[in-house]
């Protein structure tokens, strides 16, 4: 399905000419009138996935504004509009400081540490078909005891390699995807680019990308990469494989009403939980319902939004069936009128967990490769969406100068009794079996964001998680305190 990678620079190098190569060949017999569908995300704004942005409206004088706009569209070739390329990139440093990780589990009762990360990009348009975009990305860190993750460092490599070939018919037209790319599916509960880590997740894969009709597809085959250390040695999971099919479409006449249903397929051959690790075979069926905040509120009193999401997961775990579920909720409003446009909101989430830990069957929810900061301001420690119920009101004020801030309360209990806790990734962070406790605990968090310019943010993030009488009675007593300082700048 991709191809094997040894831990040295030729072959990733190898890997991104072998794209390029491939395209250009594939390329010479695609009919010249068939386009790459266009993007559906609006001109000139920094896309969380850098390679959904569109700067090709700056091929018009009058749209440049900004100091940085002559690299954003740098025309070329005989290709017309169509032939451009844009440069693009990230600066983020964190400082954190965490006490009492996992609730003091951990031999460093204190970690206090600086993360930077630095990203480029060159986004190559050659035709209206023909596309290559590639991204390096490097993330450094400094200070922590224990040394760095495998989510905080690796001195430098691809974080996307692709190339895009529009194939098919005039009236179908058809993407195809081949090479290191992102990935982010809905709200990004299931399958995200891990953003609040330093280094972000990447697969090696192809990707097949259509509109039809009403609905915008996605089907795809990956191996998830392995982030080393080192200058460009990742390497794609052979232990793993990833495929399924995403379909989003609006469910009304605004397009901020969308609904979402999709497939996914896991194989790990070794999937490690409370009872025990064994060859994971796992299929995910989901969908999404969700109505977005509008583009304008203009004249609106309060206005509702919500999200909610419904996923079962079958399969099997060695001799034994997988049967795991998870629902998530999220309502809210936007009150305009009201001084610092208040945002009230809450959740409520549930996935399942393993409710018999001697039985060969499995019951314990996989998030797969959800979104870093999945409960919000603990951005890489704490607990992650696998066996827990939660309630978790929010509520976010605007102020002047570009300046909000959120603030919330998270509570949190095991949904069965029989299984543990886990982290963000799914790893076990306290196993079961120590006590009976349902309550894990709660963590009031506020997180202040400051967009300084349009390219530049500064952020501070705190939170306190209170260990509650689960992980008190299971030797995990200490409460686990979070604090951060972002500041970024973007181009």
């Amino acid at each position: 399905m991709t191809p094997s990678f040894s831990g040295s620079v030729l072959p990733a190098i190898r890997w991104s000419v072998a794209c390029t190569i491939f395209c250009a060949s594939q390329a010479a017999i695609v009919p010249a009138q068939v386009p790459v569908p266009p993007p559906l995300h609006k001109p000139g704004t920094f896309e969380l996935l850098r390679y959904d942005e569109n700067w090709s409206f700056l091929q018009n004088p009058a749209n440049r504004s900004d100091w940085l706009d002559p690299i954003k569209y740098i025309p070329f070739g005989r290709g017309g509009d169509f032939s451009y390329v844009s440069i693009g990139g990230e600066f983020r440093g964190v400082e954190e400081r965490i006490r009492n990780d996992n609730w003091g589990g951990t031999p460093y009762p204190s970690n206090q540490f600086w993360l930077q990360r630095f990203q480029l990009h060159f986004d190559t348009h050659f035709n209206a078909r023909l596309r290559f975009f590639i991204q390096f990305e490097s993330g450094l860190e400094e200070g922590r005891a224990g040394g760095p993750r495998p989510i905080d460092e690796k001195r430098l490599d691809f974080l996307n390699a692709f190339c895009d070939l529009g194939i098919g018919s005039s009236s179908h037209p058809v993407t195809l995807r081949v090479g290191r790319q992102e990935f982010l599916f809905g709200a990004g509960r299931l399958v995200a680019p891990r953003e609040g880590p330093n280094v972000r997740q990447s697969f090696y894969g192809v990707s097949l990308m259509q509109n039809l009709g009403s609905w915008s597809t996605n089907a795809f085959a990956a191996r998830p990469a392995v982030d080393n250390f080192d200058f460009f040695n990742d390497v794609p999971n052979h232990l793993t494989e990833f495929w399924g099919l995403f379909a989003a479409r609006s469910w009304s006449k605004v397009s901020r009403n969308v609904w979402d249903v999709y497939y996914y397929g896991l194989d790990r051959k070794s999937g490690v939980y409370n009872a025990r690790a064994a060859h994971e075979v796992r299929q995910t069926v989901g969908t999404r319902i969700a109505s977005h905040d509008p583009a304008s509120t203009e004249g609106r009193v309060a206005i509702p939004h919500f999200d909610v999401e419904g996923v079962y997961q079958f399969g099997s775990f060695g001799a034994g069936d997988i049967r795991a579920w998870t629902l998530a909720t999220e309502f809210g409003f936007i009150l305009p009128k009201i001084a610092f446009e208040p945002r009230p909101g809450i959740r409520s989430d549930v996935s399942s967990g393993d409710n018999n830990l001697s039985s060969l069957n499995l019951q314990t929810f996989n998030p797969l490769f959800p979104v870093g900061n999945y409960f919000g301001v603990l951005s890489d420690t704490g607990p992650g969406a696998v066996n827990f119920r939660d309630l978790h009101p929010n509520l976010k004020l605007f102020f002047p100068h570009k300046v909000n801030a959120e603030a919330d309360w998270l509570i949190w209990w095991r949904q069965s009794l029989a299984d543990g806790v886990y982290g963000v990734p799914g790893n076990l962070l306290v196993p079961g079996g120590r006590s009976s406790a349902r309550f894990v605990g709660d963590r009031p968090g506020l997180e202040v964001h400051w967009q300084m310019t349009r390219h530049a943010y500064l952020q501070g993030d705190y939170g306190i998680f209170y260990a509650g009488r689960f992980l008190q009675q299971s030797g995990y007593s200490h409460n686990l305190n979070y604090t951060s300082v972002w500041i970024g700048y973007k181009f």
